[in-house]
């Protein structure tokens, strides 16, 4: 096997990094890119000779994250910067999010693809209001695992007592907000203590370095993985010198084998016949897989329709959900506007608009609210022209995500999660 095969087969993790602004967050990352070996000659010797311009003593390894010149000159992070590495047990991507308050949306971006939140803190402040958001953010998008890196622990000279304080603070959040498989590590980006390697200044501390956590958690694909088969059409292809037709598109959820029944809407039941990818045929395709289906019976299906195995969800024209707005265009009651779901592209417009959420504290949402602006993350009621085999986030993970968009332009006016199919 090469080594490019090998690769490939390794099973990859998504996670995202999030925090306050400082709390040095693209330092972690390039840390983790420097000591995985994930960064190329060139890419070292840039970073080499922008630390020296810069008077820096060493490398400034937060200089591989941010790599847009105007996020450089201002020396913050202002969206999400997608980086990749891999080690001998597996690959990752990683989506490094912005820290202020006003780039709420990245961060919902970032850690909805993400199995894992790694969220750092800087030792001298601990737990502070922007960590409690973030975490909120993570319950609500339901993230089970979430390693808390207190960073910068040089600086308070490799205290445990220190160490300690923020972990009960930290434990005590966690447990109440569900969050099912917490970490607590003490590291320093800058120095590398306990990112990749074992740190000795931190005797005290006898659990796994970052890197060993994040190469440990079983990789799933979230709550997709086990559960029915979902398959939304994206191409029908045809050849017309030949009988070949078959339905592409990606496997958003469970698996499906040469063989098997599937349910196609409006009640209709086929088998598969052949399963088609890239590489071949194959007998079984597995979430995430992109394929060509090809059906034993010849059914009329077209982009956005939903194929499934076992049972399929209601086709329904009324939802609740959970939105976070993209875009500095206002949202109401009322508002017409476009929905994706899965494949499909329907008319829909906002029914109502219930509350805004505070992500602070849940005490302080505000009801019955005139719109929904910029970073809002609000409860609502989306109806659609078209009815849809709509499924709940907090049941089915990814499976349950849309998007809103502008009539007119196309925009991305925000993106949302299915609560309740009402009708």
């Amino acid at each position: 096997m090469t080594a490019t095969n090998a690769l490939a087969n390794r099973a990859t993790l998504r996670l995202c990094t999030a925090g306050s602004v400082d709390d040095g967050k693209s330092t972690f990352v390039g840390r983790l890119l420097h000591d995985t070996k994930s960064v190329l000659a060139d890419q070292l010797a840039s970073v080499e000779r922008t630390s020296a311009d810069r008077g820096f003593e060493g490398l400034d390894l937060s200089l591989l994250v941010d790599g847009l010149r105007a996020e450089r000159e201002q020396g913050i992070t202002i969206d999400v910067a997608y980086r990749y590495f891999a080690t001998d047990k597996r690959t990752f991507i990683l989506a490094d999010t912005p820290g202020h308050v006003q780039y709420t949306r990245n961060t919902v971006t970032g850690m909805s693809t993400s199995q894992v939140v790694v969220l750092l803190v800087d030792a001298r402040n601990g737990v502070v209001e922007q960590t409690v958001r973030h975490l909120n953010v993570a319950s609500l998008l339901g993230v089970k695992t979430v390693i808390l890196a207190v960073n910068k622990i040089d600086l308070v000279d490799y205290s445990q007592d220190v160490f300690n304080q923020i972990k009960a603070t930290f434990d005590a959040k966690t447990a109440e907000l569900g969050i099912a498989d917490p970490h607590v590590v003490p590291i320093s980006a800058l120095k590398g203590d306990n990112v990749a390697e074992r740190s000795a200044e931190t005797p005290w501390y006898t659990g796994p370095t970052v890197l060993e956590l994040l190469e440990s958690i079983p990789v799933t694909h979230g709550r997709a993985d086990g559960l029915d088969f979902r398959f939304p059409i994206q191409y029908v292809l045809r050849e017309h010198a030949s009988d070949y037709r078959a339905y592409a598109g990606r496997v958003t959820a469970g698996s499906i084998s040469v063989g098997d029944e599937v349910l196609a809407p409006h009640g209709r039941t086929t088998t598969v016949a052949g399963i088609d990818t890239a590489d071949g045929e194959v007998t079984t395709a597995n979430t995430g897989d992109s394929i060509a289906l090809r059906l034993s019976d010849e059914i009329d299906l077209t982009r956005g329709d939903l194929l499934a195995s076992h049972t399929r969800p209601e086709d329904v024209r009324e939802f609740d959900a959970t939105i976070v707005a993209l875009t500095e265009k206002e949202l109401r009651a009322g508002q017409a506007v476009k929905l994706r779901y899965g494949t499909a592209l329907v008319r829909a417009r906002i029914a109502s608009v219930e509350r805004i959420l505070d992500i602070d504290s849940v005490d302080k949402d505000t009801p019955d609210p005139e719109s929904v602006q910029l970073n809002d993350i609000a409860h609502v009621t989306v109806q659609t022209a078209d009815e849809l085999p709509v499924e709940p986030y907090a049941a089915r993970g990814a499976v349950g995500n849309f998007l809103l968009v502008d009539q007119a332009s196309g925009n991305t006016l925000a993106a949302g999660l299915v609560g309740r199919r009402l009708r």
